[in-house]
């Protein structure tokens, strides 16, 4: 049977302490990360940026809705049950008297119906009489007029707090009288691209790479719920590294900033280095998984945070959405997706005191891990549906694995306990 997988922080010490520790396994690494970050405060938005935002603050109606009492069709607005005389739209109607009325009109003083354009005949001379064919009651008091609140009454709750808006969210506030709301305020993400021999475009001469990273990450950050703050790009000095994190960008301050490459510890790996220079503290260094064991997580004093992914592709992925997507929801005050018990397809062999992240494909109710998924390649996590998150003791074919969705490919159809089809959960 399929099941929601929960993990709980088993981490035996604190990432601050100075005792000797073990690094952390791939399901602890994604708790602590959550529970590092806080949500960041809300921001007053306009209507047309709120899409997709999740409310902070309820929208109320501020008056009825509608606040007058409107026709609910074209036609006559009509005071008796006729035949009537026609006079001058907009003013109070006597008894007998009747004037033209448009849909969402103003129902003029004195009006006890309206009459639809279908159920009347006007005559040349000014009068007013239901049609032979009129529907019986047409004439009615209250037929076709929207009563005043009808909607919502003054006061009431149109939009809870938490709410995920959509576009007709949007409208809704947009008729009760709004012009900004209060959301929840994604957290802008920098990028720093590191590595002088990444080149940006054709085909890389023998020694250099091309860069895998600047045409993706934007969309990767977006598709994690944070907003893209700029891409610069350094070569690999321990200069180079320190200008690029000591320095806050003009205009916006990132709240977290992501580097690629220098998470190892030879000379020419400059991430751990340039963070304690700068005054910050190492959150994570290393995870015991693979790809992306080198991951790191660091704090510098202004409160910005610092996710270091390995240089290798495949390795970098893993460990943003380990890392990475973690700290952004918690920073946009959204649950932690738990991963999702699948029936895996295939066996894999263990890998003592690791877990293995590996991209997978989902056929038949299975998960089957893709090929081609070695640290330094991105054909198989191109097709693949989501990752396994493979335990230390490996799994045998036809036994539960946890799987999670990849960012770009939610929601996937996949069986849920009931035997239905959900999309992956929020």
């Amino acid at each position: 049977m399929l099941a929601q997988a929960t993990f709980t922080d088993t981490h035996a010490g604190s990432p601050l302490s100075n005792e000797p520790r073990h690094a952390p396994s791939w399901a602890e690494a994604r708790e602590l990360a959550y529970h590092w970050a806080h949500p960041l405060p809300s921001s007053k938005v306009t209507l047309g940026e709120a899409i997709g935002r999740t409310l902070t603050s309820p929208v109320t109606a501020q008056r009825n809705l509608p606040y007058y009492a409107s026709s609910a069709m074209d036609g006559w607005a009509i005071n008796g049950s006729g035949p009537w005389i026609l006079t001058t739209a907009g003013l109070p109607l006597s008894p007998g008297e009747a004037s033209v009325i448009a849909t969402g009109g103003l129902v003029p003083t004195g009006a006890s119906a309206v009459l639809r354009k279908e159920s009347g005949h006007a005559s040349a001379d000014g009068h007013l009489s239901l049609r032979h064919d009129a529907k019986p009651g047409e004439a009615l008091p209250g037929r076709h007029i929207r009563p005043a609140g009808e909607e919502a009454a003054a006061g009431d709750v149109l939009i809870p707090a938490g709410t995920l808006l959509n576009p007709a969210h949007i409208a809704l506030a947009a008729v009760a009288g709004h012009d900004h709301i209060q959301v929840q305020r994604k957290p802008r993400v920098a990028v720093v691209l590191t590595g002088s021999e990444v080149v940006t475009s054709g085909e890389p001469a023998p020694g250099q790479v091309r860069d895998a990273f600047g045409p993706q990450l934007d969309a990767v950050i977006t598709q994690l719920g944070g907003e893209p703050g700029g891409q610069r790009r350094i070569g690999d000095s321990y200069e180079e590294w320190m200008a690029a994190l000591g320095r806050v960008p003009d205009g916006l301050p990132p709240d977290v900033t992501i580097t690629t490459g220098g998470t190892g510890k030879s000379g020419t790996d400059h991430f751990r280095d340039a963070i304690v220079a700068l005054g910050g503290r190492l959150l994570l260094d290393e995870i015991a998984m693979r790809p992306g064991h080198p991951a790191v997580l660091a704090e510098l004093p202004d409160g910005r945070f610092v996710i270091g992914l390995p240089g290798n592709p495949l390795a970098a992925m893993m460990a943003l959405m380990t890392l990475g997507e973690p700290l952004l929801a918690a920073m946009g005050s959204r649950p932690l997706r738990g991963a999702v018990l699948m029936t895996s397809g295939a066996d894999i062999d263990p890998d003592p005191g690791r877990t293995r992240l590996m991209p997978c494909t989902l056929i038949h109710d299975l998960a089957l891990p893709a090929s081609r998924t070695g640290p330094g390649m991105m054909r198989g996590l191109a097709w693949a549906d989501g990752y396994m998150a493979v335990p230390p003791e490996g799994v045998a074919a036809g036994a539960p694995v946890p799987v999670l969705p990849l960012p770009w490919t939610a929601p996937i159809n996949f069986p849920d306990q009931s035997g239905g089809y959900a999309g992956w959960p929020a």
